[in-house]
This record gives structure tokens, C-alpha cells and sequence, in this order.
């Protein structure tokens, strides 16, 4: 890692909020706290308690700003190089490198004190788990070196719904291990879209994407590849009793639509606006993915899917 050393520049008290805030990357950490709220209603069956959703919610929030800041001091180098990401607080001297270092860990602190003393050590451990593995396996062994970077990768941002249902149930059952694997499975497709948009600025950066080393039709391909794969898993949330027949149907019209994106992107492999609206979708699909889970798990749903139900078996009987 090359360093980048300024001084830092002459701020007004709100310019320096502004910079410490951007350094935590703020628009990433929304999707990542609906993905533990989605989380945590299947874990208590709908029923959340506000107050242990607010200090979850809080501590992801501190424990995914830590892990940016910290992505903010590693890549300050390929920061500066980039003309799209000079001006960040950090390559345009408006932060200094150790009073961000101190920043980040004052973040993963208040994080890790705020789950250990008011949920449970397992949700610390785990929102520390993501800070870790983001930065050592994600950031330094790969992001560099290995086109499977954001695969591998991607295991740290499939952390959260890990911590939300750890903060509910103390424990991690099959249907949190199925919730880490959605969103492990939908990264490949939503990063590599965004990496085919910005493929200039990464092989300005000598950064190895899969777009910059194995070009665009191999890129998605692969994205086709593993929209197969996550829309297919979406739906084991239903025969696991996690999910029912509310979260089926949105699902199928999120996946079909999913599916014709990326369908579409292989046709079309250097289309640059096709790759932005599929990227610009997979957020879209995961954010109503995650509502839809929410909302089926309510129990006046599960009261009126159970009315359904019955209807439906009635209407069978008497045919």
C-alpha cells in the first residue's frame, strides 16, 4: 500500500462532520441494516422487540462505518489515483490517517461494548467477524490480487443477517445460514454490474475485477450464472417454515424480473447503461426481497395465509 500523507485542510466544524462521515461510506450501510432487520422478524417470528432492533440496528450501523473507515485508510492509495475518488476525505487531506485509524476504532469498540452489554457476545463476535474478514481476507488478500475477489469477498457483507438473527435467538439455525447464503450468492451479480460500469477506473488502478482480466461476456456470464443461483434459494425460506405464501409471490415477480436483467446484460455484455440499471435493480430486488420477508412474517398474515389454507383444502374437499 502506497501512503498518501497531507495535511489536513482548514475546515469549519460541520466540513469536518461531513468528512468523518463520508469516510463510512454511509450509502452502502442501509441495505446492510435492512438485511439484519429482514433477519431478525423471521428469528422472532414477526413479533421484534423495538428497543433490541434499535440497538442492533445501531451497532451495525457502528460496526459497517468501522469497516468502511478502515477500507477508507487501506485504499487510500488507489483513492488518490482515481479521479472519481480524489476528493474522498482521506487522498484529499481533509482527514488525516491516524485521527481516522482512531476514528474506525472507536467505531468497532462502541459496536462490539453496545451488542456484548445489551444483546449477546454472539452478535458482538459476529459484527466483529465482518469487520475482519472484510479487511484481511476481502480488502488485503484479494481485492489486489484475484478476479474471485468480491466471491470470496462478498462473505462479509452476508454477515449481517447473521448478527440479526444471533441478536434475537442467541443462536444461528438453518434458515440463518440460508439468509447468509442469498445475499453471499446475489453479490457476484450486483458488484459485477457496478464493476462493469466503473471497468476504466479499476484498470487505471491496476485492480483485478473480473471485467478488467477476463473482459465484459465472461463477466456476465457469470453474473447470469449466479442470478440462477440466489433466485432459485430465495425460495427454501418457504419449505423451511421460515416463509410462506405472501413472501412466495413477491420472490417469483423480483426473481423473474432479476433473471431478464441479467438475461438481457449477457445479451448485451458492453452496454454500460444495461449494466447500471442491473446494478441499480439488485439493490431494488434485495431492499423488496428483505420487505416482503418482513411483512410475511407478521401474524396477521400468517393468519390469513392459514384462512387461505383452509379455504382452499375446503374448496378441494367438496369438488
Amino acid at each position: 500500500m502506497i501512503g498518501t500523507s497531507f495535511s489536513p485542510k482548514h475546515e469549519n466544524f460541520f466540513g469536518v462532520i461531513k468528512s468523518y462521515c463520508q469516510l463510512t461510506k454511509p450509502r452502502i450501510i442501509p441495505l446492510l441494516l435492512i438485511t439484519t432487520a429482514a433477519a431478525m422478524w423471521l428469528a422472532a417470528e414477526g413479533q421484534v422487540d423495538p428497543l433490541q432492533l434499535l440497538i442492533t440496528l445501531l451497532g451495525g450501523t457502528l460496526a459497517a462505518a468501522s469497516a468502511q473507515t478502515l477500507n477508507c485508510i487501506y485504499d487510500q492509495d488507489i483513492d488518490y489515483e482515481m479521479l472519481r475518488t480524489r476528493k474522498r476525505p482521506i487522498p484529499s487531506g481533509r482527514v488525516q490517517v491516524s485521527h481516522a485509524l482512531i476514528f474506525a476504532i472507536i467505531l468497532g469498540v462502541l459496536s462490539f461494548t453496545l451488542f456484548a452489554v445489551f444483546i449477546n457476545l454472539l452478535s458482538a463476535f459476529l459484527a466483529m467477524s465482518g469487520i475482519a474478514f472484510y479487511m484481511v481476507i476481502y480488502t488485503h488478500f484479494l481485492k489486489r490480487h484475484s478476479t474471485q475477489n468480491i466471491v470470496i469477498g462478498g462473505a462479509a457483507g452476508s454477515i449481517p443477517p447473521l448478527v440479526g438473527w444471533a441478536a434475537v435467538t442467541g443462536d444461528l439455525s438453518w434458515a440463518a445460514w440460508l439468509l447468509f447464503l442469498i445475499i453471499f450468492l446475489w453479490t457476484p451479480p450486483h458488484f459485477w454490474a457496478l464493476a462493469l460500469m466503473i471497468r476504466d477506473d479499476y484498470a487505471q488502478v491496476n485492480v483485478p475485477m473480473l471485467p478488467v482480466i477476463k473482459g465484459e461476456e465472461n463477466t456476465v456470464e457469470q453474473i447470469w450464472l449466479y442470478t440462477l443461483l440466489v433466485v432459485p434459494c430465495t425460495f427454501l425460506l418457504i419449505p423451511l417454515g421460515t416463509s410462506g405464501l405472501l413472501y412466495g409471490a413477491v420472490a417469483t415477480v423480483l426473481g423473474g424480473i432479476f433473471l431478464a436483467k441479467a438475461w438481457q446484460l449477457r445479451q448485451m455484455p458492453k452496454d454500460k447503461q444495461l449494466a447500471k440499471a442491473t446494478f441499480k435493480y439488485s439493490i431494488f430486488y434485495m431492499m423488496l426481497l428483505c420487505t416482503g420477508m418482513v411483512v410475511d412474517s407478521l401474524p396477521i398474515v400468517h393468519q390469513v395465509e392459514g384462512m387461505f389454507a383452509e379455504t382452499v383444502q375446503t374448496v378441494l374437499a367438496n369438488i
